[in-house]
């Protein structure tokens, strides 16, 4: 979406709403299956002495792999968006987002800040106890039978409580 920035451009203590929804078809994060709503954005770009400044939040609920046990889990994130935008391209403001004329894509701006704040490992809770690395049974639905092998490092002294 463009949002069209052509009232605050030359106007200190302008203010340009927004909301709206993430195009998701762009943004690929393996853990991620899908989302289960388009991610919303809602906030207000404003110039603040000549300053575009956007600011708000963005939610997204989305369908996830655990990373430990692969279990599917709905994860619900609420994301703040805070950036500058810039008229042209500076080499000393390479974070700035650079209109387009009087636009700026909201695309990129949301894009950038949920990559900026997406997890790099996602659980299912915190306490999940992942799969057993021998028959990959869920160690969250209960434990798996299988006899606890001994750290091999410790091999010596199992020999020695086996005398």
């Amino acid at each position: 979406m463009n949002l069209n920035l052509r009232e605050i451009i030359n106007a200190p203590g302008g203010r340009v709403p927004f909301s709206c929804e993430l195009d998701t078809s762009r943004l690929d994060f393996p853990a991620v299956k899908r989302y289960v709503t388009a991610p919303y954005a809602r906030g207000e770009v404003v110039n603040s002495a000549g300053v575009l400044k956007v600011s708000g939040t963005l939610t997204a609920e989305m369908v996830c792999t655990c990373d430990r046990c692969g279990a599917e889990f709905i994860s619900t994130k609420d994301m703040a968006v805070n950036a500058l935008v810039i008229a042209e391209e500076d080499s000393e403001a390479p974070e700035a987002f650079v209109l387009d004329g009087d636009l700026l894509d909201m695309d990129d701006v949301l894009e950038t800040a949920l990559i900026l704040d997406m997890e790099t490992k996602f659980l299912c809770s915190e306490d999940c106890m992942g799969i057993c690395p021998d028959c990959g049974k869920n160690l969250n639905e209960g434990p798996c039978g299988c006899r606890k092998k001994a750290d091999p490092r410790l091999a010596v002294l199992e020999q020695l409580l086996d005398k």
